[in-house]
């Protein structure tokens, strides 16, 4: 699997989120991620991921970051220090981004929703809380106030082809009129304040929920869901089946899939660089790099032999044994029951349908590049 798991004897030193006695009680097996005590699975990894693609599964997500811009500039400060262009949103919206350091490395991926005019909420990963605090603030010449709200805020992702029926049992809100990328907030099983986003990690329709805890109990919320996707085999869900997932998708993971000596123009993230907005951080690398052009790209591949798993780290090489790159994300699709990864690759080599070879064990196992998503949508 994608995600570097550690295993931790001392366990006291760990945060908790809100739901850890629910995950204690369901028998889930803990491991630390990003410093947190989480749920790697439940049921199974294989049981939780066919769930989430037939019919849902609630995932704990609380570890994530939350960080509050406000002000008359929070606009330009966000302008600064993502590439993509803030400003195309509205009040109800939200948008994948990323922030860069000024050699174009990606410091992290991150969503920015515009909560209302002069406020928003920026969420980023678990493991970069504090680096990119620091970093935003660190930019901060702007009228503008940053807070990190991360301890206050849980989040849970309900996720499948049943979140629409199963979360509106619990809301007047209505859920199937949320579109993708889009958010409302309204009450969710008599708690207040809910932001009820039409996001996620899986690649199934579904809904991610902040709950403040000052204003709502987000166990209440999770009981509520467990109760009401009762009759439609809803099933909770760890960061293995996750990890399945996501990479099914083609989803990056920040630590393995791009990290600071990766690009966005490597990372298949152009789309979401906007090099024509006004100066903002990583850009003169970032245009100076699309000029000259990119010499490694992160692409997919599916191996012949579904038994050889890759794993992040192993080497990419010709047929003759040359290095052309390196794996960053494998694993074994459980929906598609083939061995599948995510690696960068020279660009000479990186192109559709091109053989490459993927040292396991000393052995090289057939492999062939392929543009994700793997599971077709």
């Amino acid at each position: 699997m994608g995600f570097n798991f550690r295993l931790d004897n001392s366990k006291s030193m760990l945060k908790r989120t809100p739901f850890y006695q629910k995950h204690y009680e369901l028998g889930a097996k803990l491991i630390d991620f990003g410093g947190f005590e989480m749920p790697v699975q439940f049921s199974g990894i294989k049981e939780e991921h066919l769930a989430v693609r037939e019919h849902a599964g609630l995932f704990d997500v609380s570890h994530m970051g939350e960080f509050f811009i406000s002000g008359p500039e929070a606009l330009e400060l966000i302008q600064k220090v993502t590439i993509n262009d803030a400003s195309k949103l509205t009040s109800g919206k939200a948008q994948y981004t990323a922030m860069c350091y000024e050699d174009g490395g990606i410091v992290d991926d991150l969503l920015v929703y515009m909560l209302e005019d002069e406020e928003y909420m920026l969420v980023v990963n678990a493991s970069n809380i504090e680096k990119d605090y620091q970093w935003i603030a660190d930019q901060n010449s702007f009228n503008a106030k940053l807070i990190n709200r991360s301890e206050e805020i849980a989040l849970i992702a309900l996720q499948g082809p049943s979140s629409v029926d199963i979360l509106q049992k619990l809301t007047q809100v209505r859920i199937g009129e949320i579109g993708f990328y889009s958010f409302k907030t309204g009450t969710v099983a008599g708690e207040k304040e809910i932001i009820i986003s039409a996001t996620g990690y899986t690649g199934e329709k579904g809904f991610e929920l902040y709950i403040d805890l000052k204003k709502s109990d987000p166990v209440k919320v999770w009981d509520a869901i467990m109760s009401a996707g009762e009759e439609y085999q809803l099933k909770p869900a760890g960061l293995g089946a996750r990890d399945t997932l996501r990479l099914e998708m083609g989803y990056a993971l920040y630590g393995n899939d791009i990290t600071s000596d990766t690009t966005p123009l490597e990372a298949r993230m152009g789309w979401l660089t906007k090099l024509e907005k006004e100066n903002f951080t990583g850009k003169k690398a970032l245009v100076q790099q699309k000029e000259t052009g990119i010499r490694k790209k992160l692409m997919g591949f599916v191996l012949s032999e579904p038994r050889n798993i890759p794993r992040s780290g192993y080497k990419i090489v010709t047929e003759n044994g040359n290095s052309i790159g390196y794996v960053t994300s494998g694993t074994q699709s459980i929906s598609l029951n083939k061995a599948i990864g995510m690696g960068y690759i020279q660009l000479d080599h990186a192109g559709e349908g091109r053989k490459i070879y993927i040292e396991i064990r000393n052995k090289r196992a057939e492999a062939e590049v392929v543009k994700p998503p793997f599971l077709k949508k």
